[in-house]
């Protein structure tokens, strides 16, 4: 799948996106034109409200772009730390563990062994 494609299924339309904040800005000049009967309340109060707006998108894009960078930083510690060839240590062998357990459940069957052979 390319980038592009995801992004269009899950980003807002522009048409949409501008419908829904005409809409937000006259019903908030609608609303206080009814309260206060002022023209000029009104384009101050729209206006107003844009710059909030624009202001809370500015915001909200500052904090995807910082999340991003706090991700791929994670992201770059954890291929670093995660890779033993870098350091030139290996992972653990298992199957040495499994040998050197089996080798010491040898050694105390056989101390049992020679404790019971030499106790009778």
């Amino acid at each position: 799948m390319i980038w592009g494609d995801k992004t269009r299924r899950t980003a807002l339309p522009f048409r949409i996106f501008c419908r829904v904040l005409g809409l937000v800005l006259c019903s908030n000049a609608v609303t206080v034109y009814f309260a206060s009967h002022s023209t000029r309340t009104v384009v101050v109060t729209t206006l107003a409200c844009s710059l909030l707006l624009q202001l809370s998108y500015f915001a909200s894009v500052l904090f995807l772009i910082w999340r991003s960078g706090c991700v791929s930083r994670a992201g770059q510690r954890a291929e670093h730390f995660g890779s033993c060839e870098d350091v030139g240590s290996q992972p653990p062998d298992h199957e040495e563990v499994r040998n050197e357990s089996s080798d010491v459940t040898q050694l105390v069957s056989w101390a049992a062994h020679r404790y019971s052979v030499e106790a009778r």
